[in-house]
């Protein structure tokens, strides 16, 4: 098919002024915030999903970190009677962590972080080192979460069964205060 030289001229003008709209769209502003220091411990008591001290120490990094906790935490997990790489139905978990809430009115210039509200999401394989069987944990984890982050427009929902996995048992969904890629720490 054989197109008008007027035809195409008119495809190229609309297809330069959608890239051109597209790409006048601006980030948003980036708003002051300040690193928080957090002490904070959890129990976790599950009877669907075992965890091993270790793996529970990787998975509570893992979300912490995508939540925007600095990368420099500490996460301890006690209650594993064979050692850190045996699995076990109850596991204490202790953290010590920063995490960005909005400057106070005055807070020194040198102490701010730029960071902006990013939506999130946690499902079973979302992000991908999620799993199904995490139902319990994301229970445990919720009063920790929720009193250490800057979170809006949250909901957490799990709906756990004992000794059942499935797909749709916990979804976390929100925003959350995370520091500009340069500024992560």
């Amino acid at each position: 098919m054989k197109h008008s030289p007027k035809w195409i001229a008119a495809t190229a003008a609309a297809s330069l002024t959608c890239g051109a709209s597209l790409s006048l769209a601006s980030p948003a502003t980036p708003e002051p915030t300040a690193w928080q220091h957090h002490s904070a411990k959890f129990s976790y008591s599950g009877f669907t999903s075992a965890y091993t001290c270790d793996g529970m120490e990787g998975k509570v990094r893992q979300i912490m970190q995508f939540l925007g906790a600095r990368k420099d935490m500490t996460v301890n997990a006690d209650g594993c009677p064979r050692g850190s790489n045996s699995p076990s139905h109850m596991v204490w978990v202790t953290l010590e962590f920063d995490t960005l809430a909005p400057a106070a009115a005055g807070a020194a210039t040198a102490d701010l972080v730029p960071a902006q509200w990013t939506e999130f999401r946690l499902t079973a394989q979302r992000p991908f080192f999620m799993d199904a069987g995490d139902c319990e944990l994301i229970a445990a984890m919720k009063p920790m979460l929720t009193a250490n982050f800057s979170l809006r427009a949250l909901d957490y929902s799990t709906s756990c069964t004992p000794h059942e996995v499935t797909f749709a048992d916990f979804r976390v969904k929100g925003e959350v205060l995370k520091a500009d890629p340069e500024h992560a720490g």
